[in-house]
């Protein structure tokens, strides 16, 4: 964690708060459920409401009330009782196009609920488990040369691009369409998000070749570079292939048509910028300390310092 982090005792204020909130929104949305028949069928298609409510409202409703109040076990229980409801309201609505605002309104409540569950349990949500196993930070071998970095690189990349903007998009382009809650875009969006896919690609593609061969090593965590990458693109943003995948997965999405796709690009990047940067950056600061320090200080992670005439220089 990082040492501004906020005490555990506040964290867990948070999750119960969370959870608070989740228990009157969830009620309010039962009451809804039951007076509004455009509500009904849009959150839960033809399932019986009255069957429904009878798990969910102890589970959900009372069981996040009760986790409100500090309670563990009913964090659990309403946490996993979420998930579970998001799968199955998901599968029902992909096989009847029923309820499908109800899949994306218990998706995104199950993401909250799993983070309040942790702020509640732990007081902090453990990221580090991220970085484990094979996801683990080492440096690439140094006895492996430049053009072998750069191979490995743009295979990366392939495989990458090939899955996160091409693979999953089309899943859930294709899930927004079954579940009918997809929206019109303008028909300008899709050439402007032809353009930005390009923009976006070129730079990730400069971003890759200049740390592989600069650095010694790859974007990947069990092959990292063994020199602090400073020039290229790295001379204006500190993540410029972050930025890159970013811009490329919203691209995407417009070019789709697809808000599901913009909205899965940017919770990517809130969950890189809050769960893998701060570790990725521990170790960058750990592994050359004063010379990223000074960098970080120098550079901004997201946008560029326009007029700065302050440009680390490669080592």
């Amino acid at each position: 964690m990082t040492l501004d982090a906020p005490p555990a005792a506040r964290v867990q204020r948070l999750g119960r708060a969370y959870f608070a909130v989740q228990a009157a929104a969830g009620l309010v949305w039962w009451i809804a459920v039951f007076l509004s028949p455009a509500i009904r069928s849009a959150t839960l298609g033809s399932l019986n409401p009255v069957v429904v409510a009878a798990l969910d409202v102890p589970l959900f409703v009372i069981g996040s009330a009760l986790a409100a109040l500090g309670i563990k076990a009913a964090a659990v229980i309403s946490a996993g009782w979420t998930g579970l409801v998001a799968v199955g309201l998901a599968a029902y609505a992909t096989v009847t196009t029923e309820a499908g605002w109800g899949v994306v309104i218990m998706v995104a409540a199950t993401a909250c609920s799993v983070i309040a569950l942790f702020f509640v349990v732990q007081g902090r949500v453990p990221t580090e488990l991220i970085v484990r196993g094979p996801f683990a930070f080492r440096p690439a071998s140094i006895r492996r040369g430049t053009a072998a970095n750069v191979g490995a690189t743009m295979g990366q990349l392939i495989l990458f691009w090939g899955f996160f903007l091409v693979v999953v998009p089309s899943a859930l382009a294709f899930l927004e369409q079954r579940w009918m809650v997809s929206l019109v875009f303008p028909s300008m969006v899709g050439l402007a998000g032809l353009v930005l896919l390009v923009l976006a690609s070129c730079l990730g593609i400069a971003s890759a070749v200049t740390m592989s061969s600069t650095g010694k090593g790859t974007p990947l965590p069990s092959a990292m570079p063994n020199r602090l990458v400073v020039a290229g693109p790295y001379r204006w943003v500190r993540n410029p292939m972050a930025v890159a995948g970013i811009s490329q997965g919203v691209a995407v999405g417009m070019i789709l048509g697809s808000w599901l796709v913009v909205a899965y690009a940017v919770l990517g990047s809130l969950l890189w910028n809050y769960a893998v940067r701060p570790l990725e950056e521990a170790d960058l600061a750990k592994r050359f300390g004063a010379e990223f320090l000074t960098y970080r200080g120098r550079v901004r992670c997201w946008i560029p310092r326009i007029g700065s005439k302050t440009r680390p220089a490669a080592r």
